[in-house]
């Protein structure tokens, strides 16, 4: 099971160092981590997605809190919270499947961020599930390179 999990941290040197170590000492798997700042420039915002039962997620959780630098640490469960992930992506668009490819775009929302000749590079946000979709519709074109954020999120309550 996947666990989407958001940590409140002071933005000081070596705290994603201190947070990545704790995952890694302990034998968790981070799938994804993404690190921002927030509106209060002290603090900054980690989303990790890790993978385990609820009893490895209440370990993580311990753990984290007991971090220095940790200021909260909140578990999100579904209905609890809304995410986004940014992926960008270069496909193979020759002549021929060109208004195919931007057709599927527009369907998505995603965007045309740059034209090749043989290429095009494409901006989308959106769902895990959503990108996947559209990951698997480009690949019958050919992906030639991708980048993705990872997993952001927000609480749905303040």
């Amino acid at each position: 099971m996947r666990h989407t999990i958001s940590i409140l941290v002071e933005n000081k040197f070596g705290v994603l160092t201190r947070v990545a170590g704790m995952f890694s000492g302990r034998g968790f798997n981070i799938d994804t981590l993404n690190v921002g700042p927030t509106l209060d420039s002290s603090a900054s915002r980690m989303t990790i997605v890790v993978r385990g039962d609820d009893k490895v997620l209440e370990q993580v959780i311990k753990q984290l809190e007991k971090l220095v630098d940790v200021i909260d640490v909140q578990d999100f469960r579904d209905e609890e919270y809304v995410d986004r992930e940014l992926v960008l992506l270069r496909v193979n668009a020759t002549s021929k499947n060109r208004a195919e490819v931007m057709q599927i775009c527009d369907i998505f929302r995603a965007k045309i961020i740059d034209v090749q000749p043989s290429k095009l590079a494409i901006e989308i946000t959106g769902t895990e599930g959503k990108i996947s979709k559209f990951l698997t519709l480009m690949e019958t074109f050919g992906v030639s390179d991708l980048t993705r954020t990872g997993k952001i999120a927000l609480s749905r309550t303040s």
